[in-house]
């Protein structure tokens, strides 16, 4: 017998776009949730984020992050689609949006305007800058948010430079994600124990900021401060890959010990018996020398010869791959993260299955990532008067 999905049954109404909202719906689509993704007219403006195999508004970053769901495109500036809305508001569990609340109370769908029509909906608020500052209402975006938390400074204190840079990844928008399903869970538990929905805010900024400073805040934790901000070790600019015969590795020795289990490997053990490394905390302070020294005796193997004896040692370490590299990754063929599967329209694609496993619940086919309103006509049916909305 197929084991149920952990959210079968369970509606969520998305009207979330790009990737903070996306990859939190995405999530829960993962566990069995029936996600109906709210486009606008022209699309999601991440079905344009590269370019696409065949479709136009199909595009990778769309489909990393919209697989599991059912599109339904709305004007919603149109009385008639907004009675559709409001159909499928009264027969969803959650509603989760990223629009600006003044915004979104002219369009009907506030929180007062949404708990009118349905009074047990869980109402999700993702927002740049949460309520009650004075960046409050401000447009937020990944580049901004890693400004204004402070992240994108670190780079130049890492690598000597001083200049301010962003993190090549879409970081706080991830981020954000994560908190906004563990948000959605959260409040649907709390449904469950009391009967009680409540309205949710899911501030991009807050939960981005806590994410880095959990180690950044550092010697700022005291008041008054025992020391300056930023994890050290982070910072380290000796603190890089080293280089080997044909590439780059990553060795991560994090105790003394470990640092000389290192250079009995690297085939110099002597180097350890030096006054600077005595103690543990002399050690500490002067790492930069073992990362230098390390980086001097590394290009004698190659990445491989270096992977197999670091590890057979057990210290962590692990080769430099490129992006392009990943999908041949063994251990990733081996449990089979990637899945190629075939789109109807789009032909053959790789999607990342959810990386966490359940022992009560093992997944099953996904949907394909939707055209632009490709269930539109599934939602005009059943709002037609008399229909059932249990679709």
């Amino acid at each position: 017998m197929a084991k149920q999905s952990m959210l079968e049954g369970v509606r969520i109404v998305d009207l979330t776009s790009v990737v903070f909202g996306p990859y939190a719906t995405q999530i829960l689509a993962d566990l069995g949730a029936d996600v109906i993704k709210i486009e606008a007219p022209e699309g999601d403006p991440f079905r344009y984020s590269g370019k696409p195999a065949h479709s136009r508004g199909m595009s990778p970053g769309f489909f990393a992050l919209n697989r599991g769901k059912r599109s339904v495109t709305l004007d919603l500036k149109q009385e008639e689609h907004q009675k559709i809305m409001r159909d499928l508001l009264k027969s969803a569990d959650i509603f989760i949006h990223n629009v600006r609340l003044t915004a979104i109370e002219k369009l009907g769908f506030g929180p007062d305007s949404v708990k009118a029509i349905n009074d047990d909906l869980i109402y999700v608020h993702c927002v740049g800058f949460g309520t009650g500052g004075p960046y409050s209402g401000l447009q937020a975006y990944d580049d901004v948010i890693q400004a204004a938390s402070g992240t994108a400074t670190l780079t130049g204190r890492a690598d000597g430079t001083g200049k301010s840079r962003y993190l090549p990844s879409l970081v706080a928008d991830k981020v954000a994600g994560l908190h906004g399903a563990q948000a959605v869970l959260a409040a649907y538990i709390h449904k469950l124990r009391t009967g009680e929905s409540q309205f949710v805010e899911v501030p991009m900024f807050e939960s981005f900021t806590q994410f880095m400073l959990l180690e950044h805040l550092a010697g700022l934790t005291f008041d008054p401060p025992n020391a300056s901000a930023c994890y050290a070790r982070q910072i380290d600019p000796d603190r890089q890959p080293f280089p080997t015969a044909d590439g780059f590795v990553s060795i991560v020795p994090y105790t003394p010990q470990a640092w000389h289990t290192v250079f009995d490997v690297l085939g110099e053990p002597e180097f350890m018996t030096r006054s600077e490394f005595e103690t543990p905390l002399l050690l500490y302070r002067n790492q930069a020398m073992l990362y230098q020294r390390t980086a001097e005796l590394t290009p004698s193997r190659t990445t491989a010869e270096w992977t197999k004896l670091f590890n057979s040692a057990r210290i962590p370490c692990m080769p430099v791959r490129d992006i392009s590299d990943i999908l041949n990754d063994p251990h990733l063929e081996a449990t089979g993260f990637f899945e190629k599967r075939s789109h109807p329209s789009e032909g053959d694609y790789f999607s990342m299955r959810s990386p966490i496993r359940y022992g009560a619940y093992e997944g099953g086919k996904m949907r394909h990532p939707p055209h632009p309103g490709e269930h539109s006509d599934e939602f005009l049916q059943t709002s037609a008067p008399g229909a059932d909305h249990q679709t």
